[in-house]
C-alpha cells in the first residue's frame, strides 16, 4: 500500500506551443501540507492546473494508486481532489449557499453535520448564506473558495495563493483553517507567495525554477536555513 496520496512524475504542460512544465515530480502524503514555492512565472499555478487536467499535459499523475492523467478534467474532482484556484473564482451572481453547493461533486446536498463543520470553521459564511458572492469582502470570498473545495470532503486539496490580497487578520484565519483541514487527515498541495505562511503550515517544500522542481526540503530545515529561501525566492524571512 503506497504511503503517497498524490504522486506526480515527469509532468509536462503546455500553453499552445509554449512548453511551461518540463518534467515536474512531487508527492503529497495524507494529512501533509506540501508547499510549492518559487518566483513568479516558474510554473507553480500551471502545475496545479495540469494535475486537475485543465491544460494540455503529459506525464503521470497518480492519486490513491489510480492514474488520473488520462481522465477528463470534470472527472478528477469526483475522485476526491478539491481545488482552490488563484483569484478565488467564486460565482459572483450566486449566493453563498449556491456557491457551496457547487462544490458538491457526487451529492445533491451536504449532510447537516458536514454543513455544521463548515460553519464552525467559517462562521461568517453561515451568517451570509443568502448574500451574493460578489458582495463579499476579499477575505470572505477566499473563505468561501476554501469552504467550497472542502465541502465534498476531498482527500486532497490543491490551494493556489490562498493568502493573496488578504489583510493580516484574515490571513491568520486562513492559516488556521488550513491547519484545521490538515488535522482532519486531508493532504494539501499549497502554492503560496507568503513565505512565512508557507513555513508555518508546510511539512515539506518543493522549490521550482523555470518549469522544473530544483529541490525538495523539509520545512523545519528551511526555518533554520534562511539563505536557501533567499536563493530561490529572492526574499528574506
Amino acid at each position: 500500500m503506497p504511503t503517497e496520496l498524490l504522486t506526480v512524475r515527469d509532468l509536462h504542460a503546455y500553453y499552445g506551443k509554449s512548453h511551461v512544465l518540463q518534467g515536474v515530480s512531487l508527492t503529497v502524503r495524507p494529512g501533509e501540507v506540501v508547499g510549492l514555492l518559487g518566483r513568479n512565472g516558474v510554473g507553480k499555478t500551471t502545475t496545479l492546473k495540469a494535475i486537475m487536467g485543465l491544460i494540455t499535459r503529459r506525464g503521470q499523475v497518480v492519486f490513491k494508486s489510480q492514474e488520473v492523467s488520462v481522465l477528463p478534467a470534470h472527472q478528477i474532482p469526483r475522485l476526491g481532489i478539491g481545488y482552490v484556484p488563484q483569484g478565488r473564482h467564486i460565482f459572483p451572481e450566486f449566493t453563498v449557499w449556491e456557491n457551496l453547493m457547487v462544490g458538491l461533486v457526487t451529492e445533491k446536498t451536504a449532510p447537516p453535520e458536514r454543513l455544521a463543520a463548515i460553519f464552525r470553521n467559517f462562521p461568517v459564511l453561515g451568517e451570509r448564506l443568502k448574500q451574493l458572492g460578489g458582495t463579499l469582502s476579499g477575505g470572505e470570498q477566499q473563505m468561501l473558495a476554501i469552504a467550497r473545495a472542502a465541502i465534498s470532503q476531498p482527500a486532497l486539496i490543491l490551494m493556489d495563493e490562498p493568502s493573496e490580497g488578504l489583510s493580516p487578520l484574515t490571513r491568520g484565519i486562513v492559516l488556521e483553517r488550513i491547519k484545521t483541514i490538515q488535522a482532519s487527515g486531508v493532504g494539501i498541495l499549497l502554492v503560496e507567495q507568503n513565505v512565512k505562511l508557507a513555513l508555518a503550515t508546510c511539512q515539506r517544500v518543493y522549490f521550482m525554477e523555470k518549469g522544473v522542481v530544483r529541490q525538495e526540503v523539509e520545512a523545519a530545515e528551511l526555518r533554520r536555513d534562511k539563505e536557501l529561501v533567499a536563493r530561490y525566492l529572492g526574499v528574506e524571512v
